[in-house]
């Protein structure tokens, strides 16, 4: 094994990262099998031999220790391991991405039978979403009971007597399973279930509220064209929601109390703009950073911004470029959404949901006429920010986003 060279892969709740060898060696002895569930961090996996080393140094390292048994109330490790390698009928490893084999997994394809595109033809996501899915023999339908038990009657609980909790939700696969109803379950990935997690959280434990802006976007679209024009074939395209993060940046260095998160016994007010970017990956949605975004310019905010997307959707994001942030905005206007209200990406206080850019009748001087408009809802902790102070940063980001020459001053 040559320093640097990638010796295996862990999937976070957010990315698939490789671990590089530190130094020259050769395999001695692996410690934690491929495809293995909850590894804590900081357990050694392997044990390398470097020169001069022989078999008999593998007996003098400690053996690692194994990982407590998490308490029965506490939510699943974040870090999980793709299904093991598969290997070919003569044993050799057949080089694929832990979310190729996850995808290639539920979709019932045999990766034997894949050519990789990825580096040194590796398997990766493309070639399993390129191959044609052959499906799952369907299981045999479960019979539906005659007539569904009677729900038990409601007992009132009796004086100090605590009621056990409620259950998270209906069982959704014994509901199917009693209607006969045909379905494929595809195992939740552990992104999927930490945005589970996360979304229930916030909505349980956040007081909301929303407030929404009409935006007149006629003079954006005119500067955006012109911008664009003039950067010809010089490798960056300035978007709508390029001029969003701008106008979100600089609208929060002007209302720094919507750049805020709370604890119970003192509210945060970041020094620095930090603003999370939702992007939508096959596993989920996963919000990149554009650090200190208030001083930077469109066009780089256009290029960092771009970059970072790729690498969400690669699942190659950096623990640093996704940890963090004081402020989120989500758009899902490329989706034709006209308005949409988010949940809160905790601790986060604040949320911007983005609409479709589209031409509607607006009254103007008396005449009516057509305006291309955007609707921009702000989703809020109540506990941070009032009424006002959202009100007061949504005029903010109106103003620099109806006059856009603003935001290149």
């Amino acid at each position: 094994i040559a320093a640097g060279e990638p010796i295996a892969e862990i999937e976070t709740d957010k990315a698939t990262m490789e671990v590089e060898a530190a130094e020259d060696g050769r395999l001695g002895r692996i410690l934690v099998a491929a495809g293995t569930a909850g590894v804590a961090v900081n357990t050694p996996i392997a044990l390398l031999l470097t020169e001069g080393e022989d078999a008999t140094a593998l007996d003098q390292a400690a053996a690692p220790s194994a990982p407590a048994p998490a308490p029965a109330a506490t939510p699943a490790p974040a870090a999980t391991t793709a299904p093991a390698a598969p290997r070919r009928p003569d044993g050799s490893r057949i080089a694929a991405s832990p979310l190729a084999r996850r995808l290639a997994a539920a979709r019932g394809l045999d990766l034997t039978t894949l050519a990789g595109t990825g580096p040194h033809g590796r398997i990766v996501r493309r070639d399993v979403e390129a191959a044609r899915a052959v499906p799952p023999p369907a299981a045999p339908l479960a019979s539906v009971p005659a007539k569904a038990p009677a729900a038990a009657p409601a007992v009132a609980a009796a004086p100090g007597v605590t009621r056990p909790a409620a259950a998270a939700g209906p069982d959704a696969r014994a509901w199917a399973e009693a209607l006969g109803l045909r379905f494929r379950a595809e195992p939740n990935s552990t992104m999927r279930k930490v945005i589970a997690r996360r979304l229930t959280e916030a909505k349980q434990t956040i007081p909301h509220f929303y407030l929404t802006v009409d935006v007149a976007l006629d003079a954006l679209m005119r500067v955006r064209a012109e911008l664009n024009a003039r950067a010809g074939d010089a490798g960056w395209k300035l978007s709508v929601n390029d001029f969003v993060i701008r106008a979100v940046a600089l609208a929060l260095a002007e209302v720094p109390r919507a750049n805020a998160a709370w604890t119970e016994d003192a509210t945060l007010f970041f020094d620095d703009v930090d603003i999370s970017v939702a992007v939508a990956t096959p596993e989920g949605l996963i919000t990149p950073i554009l650090r200190r975004a208030d001083t930077k310019g469109l066009r780089q905010i256009s290029t960092e911004m771009r970059a970072l997307a790729d690498k969400a959707r690669a699942g190659k994001l950096r623990p640093e470029e996704f940890q963090g942030g004081g402020f989120t905005i989500s758009n899902l206007g490329m989706f034709g959404v006209r308005e949409f209200a988010a949940i809160l990406n905790p601790p986060q206080a604040c949320l911007l949901a983005v609409g479709q850019a589209e031409q509607r009748a607006v009254v103007r001087d008396g005449a009516v006429a057509s305006v291309s408009m955007m609707s921009c809802t702000l989703s809020t902790d109540h506990r941070v920010v009032d009424g006002a102070v959202g009100a007061t940063f949504l005029a903010a980001v109106r103003r620099l986003l109806e006059d856009p020459l603003q935001m290149l001053l």
